[in-house]
């Protein structure tokens, strides 16, 4: 019903910014709430920030609070991820994600809808 599409990751130096998107088809996006995950190596699949369907409530996870802003363009189709700050902690790959309805999941299962993610990598 959703198919999602990640771009914008890359190489960047500490304390640098990078903005991800993620592109959204479909004719229902305003009615999901999305969110951004991320998987480093060896470890599990971790929650990053989330967005209801309108963009007025957004939810972070501690590590990421205060560096990372989540927003979303709903005419676009849109959704992104503006990290700034960044540590060589948060290399990892992200992925987006689509969930239909008010809720909006703080887990990567209450989630329906995966794109295929997008490596960030940050050098010390």
């Amino acid at each position: 019903q959703v198919q999602l599409v990640e771009s914008g990751g890359g190489l960047v130096q500490a304390g640098g910014s990078l903005r991800l998107s993620c592109a959204a088809s479909g004719r229902t996006f305003s009615s999901y709430a999305m969110g951004w995950f991320r998987q480093a190596p060896g470890k599990e699949r971790e929650f990053v920030a989330a967005i209801s369907r309108g963009g007025a409530s957004t939810y972070y996870a501690d590590s990421v609070r205060g560096r990372f802003t989540i927003s979303r363009a709903n005419a676009e189709n849109t959704v992104y991820l503006q990290m700034n700050s960044l540590k060589p902690e948060d290399t990892a790959v992200y992925y987006c994600a689509a969930r239909f309805g008010i809720v909006v999941p703080r887990t990567d299962s209450g989630y329906e809808h995966w794109g295929q993610g997008t490596q960030v990598t940050v050098s010390s």
